[in-house]
């Protein structure tokens, strides 16, 4: 194996865990891209406005960023995170089955609602765990686990497509040219921002022709498997109600007196007496208490803010580039016929998965401040070509796919790198996730704005405003690390290059 023996050892250690984690981010992935190639038939379903059915994107996003602040409520003990996991991924479930069922626009948005808060709980919730885990190994499976995301992300919209109406799916009489704008209204759609389309005019009366429910049931079928999953772990802790008269850990007591020296007895059973909140990994609001800021340096929340800042410019990128790429390049100068901007989307979320299948391994041999330093500095870079060569439709493509790839590990990279630099006690997987969602929301309602009143060039200069943003808040954190209190000899990160030191014991603690 491509990795050493120790890893190798705790991963299998801990194989059920994190392969559960792994698949309820499918399910994130899975619910978090459908929902704009699908928004058309589901404004026929609903009999709605474009520029009403497009807000059921900020009903989702904004109870995704809500529900990732309040996850941490659920992190305190290992059963509350299970319980909590196994809600919101058979929530996302029953989301899919009962959207079909949605015949209101305001009733949609509720529903999508719910699939915000739980995809924000799976977002904290699987990164905080995995960071738990494996601690100063976490880099590794973190990429994975992000791959998962993306991998997801990919696979609704190939269900999605062949049950996709090809012409409009409410019949009128007075829509003799809207099925022909269909395929570029699709591909325009812009979460957070709906008056992009507001000059469309589409019916909102008549007869509903739409097979997309079918695409709808397919995907709680396709996710059911993930709730059942976390079920299982939960049934093998012991913490289904039913089976909670005993507990046995994952690992025998041959095996943990093979695998534990003496001194890590000793820590092992300080571990178990001490509550799992103790670690510092508490919701937002908790982080925020008085009693948290004790003592802490004004690096400690450095920290914090500047790899925040790191994340909500990098995720921004993604939203705002994912969102506008196809508007742009059907605009003057380039003038992309729209079936060959349409791809454009496709190759920039297909490259951001394929980067983060490719970052599993690399990560295991490259540290992750390098990773992150490569990531921002490889999309500035894209930018400033991007605008160089703003008039090459070639270009674009090759862009798109180079930022996709330079974007693809900055999340996962960032959150083990900051969780380093803390030793795993500050609240940064909380407060990096916030911000990368707020990120993600926020640079694209402003970029539209943008957009919208200086044209479509202003797209590219926005995104290396952006990128020269994540690059100069990323030297901030480089210094603030350098200033932060340093760890003990025992805590020192163990490299490919060095024997590693067992500084715990890997186990799969409640």
């Amino acid at each position: 194996m491509w990795w050493d023996e120790r890893v190798s050892a705790r991963f299998r250690r801990n194989l059920q865990p994190t392969l559960t984690y792994w698949s309820v981010f499918f399910s994130f992935g899975l619910c978090i891209a459908f929902l704009g190639p699908t928004l058309l038939d589901l404004r026929c379903q609903t009999q709605s406005s474009l520029s009403q059915i497009t807000w059921v994107f900020f009903s989702q996003q904004f109870c995704l960023l809500l529900g990732s602040c309040l996850g941490g409520v659920f992190k305190r003990t290992l059963s509350q995170s299970l319980f909590a996991l196994f809600a919101s991924s058979l929530a996302i479930s029953l989301v899919f089955a009962i959207i079909p069922l949605c015949h209101n626009v305001v009733v949609l948005a509720v529903v999508m609602a719910v699939a915000g808060l739980a995809m924000g709980c799976i977002d904290t919730i699987s990164n905080m765990q995995l960071v738990k885990i494996y601690q100063k190994d976490s880099a590794i499976f973190l990429q994975a686990l992000h791959f998962f995301v993306g991998f997801g992300a990919l696979l609704s919209p190939l269900i999605a497509d062949p049950f996709l109406s090809d012409t409009n799916c409410i019949l009128s009489n007075s829509t003799a040219n809207a099925s022909s704008n269909l395929p570029h209204i699709r591909k325009s759609l812009v979460p957070h921002h709906p008056g992009n389309l507001s000059h469309y005019d589409l019916p909102m009366k008549g007869m509903v022709v739409t097979r997309v429910s079918y695409a709808f049931w397919i995907m709680a079928l396709i996710n059911l498997p993930v709730p059942i999953a976390v079920f299982f772990l939960l049934y093998k802790e012991r913490m289904v109600p039913c089976f909670s008269s005993s507990s046995h850990p994952l690992l025998s007591a041959d095996e943990l007196a093979m695998e534990t020296r003496p001194a890590d007895k000793d820590e092992l059973s300080t571990t178990v007496q001490r509550p799992h909140g103790a670690g510092g990994h508490d919701d937002l609001f908790s982080c925020c208490q008085s009693k948290n800021f004790r003592g802490a340096s004004y690096t400690y929340f450095a920290v914090h803010i500047t790899g925040a800042l790191v994340l909500f410019m990098t995720d921004g990128i993604v939203g705002e580039y994912s969102g506008f790429i196809y508007s742009y390049a059907v605009e003057e100068p380039l003038s992309v016929v729209h079936k060959v901007a349409g791809y454009l989307p496709s190759l920039f979320w297909g490259f951001i998965t394929l980067g983060r299948l490719i970052s599993i391994p690399v990560s295991y041999r490259m540290k992750p401040a390098t990773m992150v330093f490569i990531n921002v500095v490889g999309v500035l870079i894209t930018f400033l070509l991007l605008l160089i060569f703003s008039y090459s439709v070639v270009f674009l493509f090759v862009g798109t796919a180079s930022l996709g790839l330079f974007l693809s590990s900055t999340f996962p990279s960032m959150l083990a790198y900051t969780e380093d630099i803390l030793q795993y006690k500050g609240c940064a997987t909380t407060v990096l996730v916030t911000g990368a969602g707020i990120g993600e929301m926020v640079l694209q309602l402003l970029v539209g704005s943008i957009i919208h009143d200086q044209g479509s060039y202003s797209f590219l200069v926005c995104g290396m405003i952006f990128g020269g943003l994540a690059f100069t808040f990323y030297a901030f954190l480089l210094f603030f690390h350098r200033m932060y209190p340093k760890p003990s000899a025992d805590m020192d990160d163990a490299s490919p290059d060095k024997p590693a030191v067992r500084d715990d014991t890997g186990q799969y603690q409640r």
